[in-house]
């Protein structure tokens, strides 16, 4: 009797996942529109994947800021709600392109602070795998980003990769369906931007190539 219920208990579970999923499909659809509806219940139903999001990119900020991670998904949220057709083809796509509307959003934030300081020079900042050693000098997050834009002036593919992997924190395999490439050209890519950027850095210590 007890088995009998754990198989219903996972079959309804099963239901209600595809419901979900479902649900997200045909509004990922009409967002592709320009339904401005269909963005507020991707954005609904997606609400927890984008505050982990918005968490792993405000987890690299040391220095004193106001942002938080309602804040950040939030700010988000109004920078691409103008009835603009977001062109997600995927969860994975979606969350991305979220994920860089943040990462514009905080770089246009330290971009602010960086100004109240003016006549410094830009300090060294390490790029890794997993995690960016940000100090209290907002200048490091700059130079990052500067970095990034003349990355994509070369290969625009190569900032998506980074901005999947590392800032928005996906795997593999997520990536790829985001920016519908093979898994082996996201593991392939990754390396490649990961040593663009180290050199672009003036690193020494380039760090692990692996993962």
């Amino acid at each position: 009797r007890g088995h009998r219920r754990d198989t219903e208990t996972k079959r309804l579970e099963s239901l209600g996942t595809t419901s979900a999923q479902s649900q997200l499909t045909q509004a990922l659809l009409e967002c592709r529109e320009g339904d401005h509806e269909a963005f507020e219940r991707v954005v609904s139903l997606l609400y927890n994947d984008l505050r982990q999001v918005a968490h792993r990119q405000l987890g690299r900020l040391r220095f004193g800021h106001t942002l938080d991670t309602t804040v950040l998904v939030h700010e988000a949220y109004l920078k691409l709600n103008d009835g603009q057709k977001i062109e997600s083809t995927n969860r994975a796509h979606f969350l991305a392109i979220l994920g860089c509307a943040m990462r514009q959003i905080i770089i246009d934030y330290a971009r602010q602070r960086s100004a109240l300081k003016r006549g410094g020079d830009l300090a060294r900042v390490t790029f890794e795998e997993s995690e960016i050693a940000v100090s209290q000098d907002v200048d490091q997050l700059i130079a990052l980003d500067d970095a990034l834009t003349r990355l994509g002036e070369l290969d625009r593919r190569l900032v998506r990769i980074v901005e999947c992997r590392f800032y928005a924190g996906m795997t593999e395999k997520e990536t790829a369906d985001a920016l519908e490439v093979s898994k082996s050209t996201v593991q392939r890519d990754w390396i490649r931007a990961r040593a663009w950027l180290r050199r672009a850095l003036g690193e020494t210590d380039v760090g692990r190539d692996d993962g």
